[in-house]
């Protein structure tokens, strides 16, 4: 090549690469949660609703993880975290990831659908949630309890609460 030729410019790395992989179809159970929810709800001891929360699910680029941002009032204490909810093809289930402002270190969930029913194992804090959607999918219920030998451990408070979609 002579010094009057212009060097031909290298592709760019987008047209090197293999394609990425898309998501798992199976990550499509958690579309009913993508928007913004409120919810209410109480702890098993009040006869009236101590507990209010919003929370909101989008799809991280990409649409392998779903991310939760919630903030709640518990019996007066503001609570929040960010959930960044995944698929194991393995076992069906999807795991998370919870950084919550009360706890000081990442606390792993697994997420588990079966049709209209959710339930959510954080064997970390030794607690189960059990859930449910209505028929038409706009109304989610459902609660938190301690697992076998967790029922006195601090903080592991027992509480139902249901959902529909912000105005």
């Amino acid at each position: 090549m002579s010094h009057h030729e212009t060097p031909t410019a290298p592709k760019p790395a987008t047209d090197m690469s293999p394609p990425m992989p898309g998501p798992d179809p199976a990550l499509r159970k958690l579309d009913r949660f993508v928007g913004t929810w409120e919810m209410k709800g109480r702890t098993l001891d009040s006869a009236v609703d101590n507990v209010t929360a919003r929370t909101s699910f989008e799809w991280l680029p990409g649409g392998h993880f779903l991310v939760q941002r919630f903030a709640a009032d518990f019996m007066g204490i503001e609570i929040q975290s960010l959930e960044v909810i995944g698929h194991d093809p393995a076992t069906g289930t999807f795991p998370s990831t919870v950084y919550a402002s009360m706890a000081p270190v990442p606390l792993p969930y697994r997420w588990e659908i079966d049709g209209n029913e959710l339930k959510i194992t954080a064997e970390a804090l030794g607690a189960t949630f059990r859930g449910r959607w209505n028929e038409d999918g706009t109304v989610f219920s459902g609660g938190w309890r301690p697992d076998v030998g967790h029922e006195d451990d601090p903080g592991n408070i027992p509480y139902d609460l249901s959902g529909s979609r912000a105005a």
